[in-house]
Order: C-alpha cells, then structure tokens, then sequence
C-alpha cells in the first residue's frame, strides 16, 4: 500500500527501511522521501515505523536431548 502519494513510499519500503536500521522518521524521510513534499502521511509512516521496528522474528526453541520413548 502506498503511504506517502507525493513520493510513492509504500509501507513495504518504510519495513525494509526498519530492517536495514532506520530509528527515526526523520531518518526514514531522508532515505525514502517519505513526508518530505506535504507530510499528510508521516503520522502513518511513524506507526509502521515503530511497529516494523518492534517486530522481529523470533527463533525456534532447539530441542535437545529428547529421546523417543
């Protein structure tokens, strides 16, 4: 889905972004343009922001030294 209009920034952009390190919306503006024409859409942008950079994967547990019974 797109975000920002003006700059076509789409939410799948601004993840990749919070993947790639990016803290701020100041930041994520620099490097996508997202909210740098008429910044409608940097209220949305910093949610997917935050909520990107809260999520992460989580391994799963190695099970060791289970035996079958």
């Amino acid at each position: 889905m797109y975000v920002c209009i003006c700059n076509g920034v789409t939410d799948h952009q601004i993840r990749e972004a919070a993947v790639d390190g990016c803290m701020t919306v100041a930041e994520l503006t620099m490097r996508t343009g997202c909210g740098a024409t008429c910044g409608a859409c940097l209220d949305m942008a910093a949610d997917l922001l935050a909520k990107a950079r809260n999520t992460h994967d989580l391994p799963l547990p190695v099970l060791v030294g289970l035996q079958a019974a």
